[in-house]
């Protein structure tokens, strides 16, 4: 009985799959293997469709068959965030690629959402024009920074990726091609066959070649709605809004149109070495008042290694200047605070100068960004964290992300937004961890602050509060119901199992 029950999944399954290689073609629609997981759950099989159509095609598969649905980019963040509760079809969207520019002078350029980041800033280059997201992850796509609302340092002038969304095109759980937003408004309606993948009509791609943070993010989608095409109304959600940061909780995006803006003539780092996160509140203070207008304040705060005392002529510049330097003290290696300036050349140098003279003579002015500029302080393994809080109460999360830890925490992101991830050690165990985070979150919360798990190994995934409190959650949970009824989106990648 048991045989005979095997042997119906095993033809079920093969049929499945003949019906996903009609669909997507034969080489691109396979069973999954041991590397096709997300966040340590594998998936059943793999599907790469090329094009929005055949995506819908793939979602209305998995609608008959009652199958799960989570879609993946390049990968680099697989496995941030909760475990689905279940995978079936992995979704890549590697074809859904391509770059539509209007003209040299567009605003704005539509984005398929496996196209690269990379492939993306390459093809605007070419009328000097750039998307200004610059994401750590090497490699990712398009659609998985939106996922993830992902951010880097250029979000303390530009925002959010998802703040800089125009419109997008997404499959909703039905398999049915929506259209959110036009020129920036609340517009919604069903999406034209054509544009959205490799294979699009009109407009050929110019160039071509995927952390639920954006579901509470303080960036909101330029021009709001209460509508969501298709299944009537949430009041007060906005869909393009609820597809950032949602890891393919809401919907399949398929692509989207965002703002892009001229490359900049001139671009300055200016880099000041710093020891204590008090001393980094003090600093950021000063930038933002000197009025230099920074496209990015960035903090790096290694775990100290101790140097050894050096014997410096009492003449030194270093003993004149800062006679407390760590070459002459032998204290711990410094950290650095690094405000990058663009615009015009003349423009950026005056500007460098003047932040110079307020932040004293060991800064540093450089043509090219410090090595660690856009990546993060963790590694794989790591337990990472994202703490976000106002500007004027970072120096406190820090702090008390040391006391709770009871060491030097590596630190490193946006001191000018508030926005910084931090490293704990893989091996500390999911208790300890879990104790960490009470006690950060408990100093958080009277700061309007928070402190979310970006990734952790698989123990502490299962065995900690990975989000903290949400107040949105009630919101995220009514959003999720009207959007996703039968649960076949991503289940279980959302804040609350959703």
């Amino acid at each position: 009985m048991a045989d005979a029950a095997r042997s119906t999944d095993r033809l079920g399954a093969l049929d499945i799959t003949r019906k996903l290689a009609a669909i997507c073609g034969d080489p691109f629609a396979r069973f999954a293997g041991p590397a096709d997981e997300v966040a340590g759950r594998t998936a059943r099989w793999v599907a790469v469709p090329g094009g929005p159509h055949a995506a819908a095609e793939v979602l209305r598969l998995a609608a008959a068959y009652d199958l799960t649905v989570v879609p993946r980019g390049a990968g680099t963040k697989i496995d941030w965030g909760a475990a689905p509760a279940q995978v079936d079809i992995m979704l890549d969207t590697g074809r859904l690629a391509g770059v539509w520019h209007e003209s040299r002078d567009a605003a704005v350029a539509e984005i398929g959402a496996g196209t690269p980041l990379r492939a993306v800033q390459a093809t605007l280059a070419r009328t000097n024009q750039r998307l200004p997201v610059d994401a750590p992850s090497p490699g990712a796509t398009l659609g998985g920074v939106l996922a993830a609302d992902e951010t880097g340092p250029l979000r303390h002038r530009h925002g959010s990726p998802c703040a800089q969304l125009v419109g997008v095109r997404y499959l909703d759980a039905d398999g049915e091609l929506v259209s959110v937003g036009e020129s920036g408004t609340a517009a919604l309606r069903r999406a034209a066959p054509g544009r959205g993948g490799g294979r699009a009509g009109g407009r050929g791609p110019a160039g071509a070649g995927g952390s639920a943070s954006g579901v509470f993010g303080d960036d909101p989608v330029r021009g709001g709605g209460d509508a969501i095409l298709g299944r009537g109304e949430v009041p007060g959600l906005d869909v393009a809004r609820l597809l950032c940061g949602s890891q393919g909780g809401f919907g399949v995006l398929v692509s989207a149109t965002m703002r892009v803006h001229a490359v900049p003539a001139g671009r300055l780092w200016v880099s000041r070495p710093v020891w204590t996160p008090l001393e980094v509140h003090d600093l950021v203070q000063a930038v933002l008042a000197a009025g230099v207008d920074p496209a990015a304040v960035e903090l790096d705060l290694p775990v100290p290694v101790p140097l050894p005392r050096r014997r410096i002529p009492a003449t030194h510049p270093s003993v004149v200047n800062r006679p407390d330097h760590p070459a002459v003290t032998g204290r711990p290696a410094a950290g650095s605070l690094v405000v990058l300036l663009e615009g015009g050349p003349a423009d950026v140098t005056e500007r460098a100068e003047r932040l110079t003279a307020i932040l004293g003579p060991e800064t540093i002015v450089s043509h090219h960004a410090p090595e660690w500029w856009g990546r993060y302080p963790f590694a794989p393994g790591d337990t990472a964290l994202r703490i976000e809080v106002p500007i004027n109460d970072l120096h406190a999360a820090v702090y008390a992300l040391r006391d709770a830890t009871g060491a030097p925490v590596p630190v490193r992101g946006s001191a000018g937004s508030g926005t910084v991830h931090a490293a704990l050690s893989g091996a500390l165990p999911p208790d300890r961890v879990a104790s960490i985070l009470t006690a950060v979150r408990s100093v958080l919360i009277a700061r309007r602050g928070r402190c979310v798990v970006v990734a952790a190994p698989a123990a502490v995934r299962r065995g900690v509060d990975l989000w903290g409190e949400l107040p949105a959650l009630p919101r995220l949970r009514s959003a999720k119901a009207h959007l996703d009824p039968h649960r076949r989106l991503a289940p279980g990648r959302l804040p609350g199992g959703l």
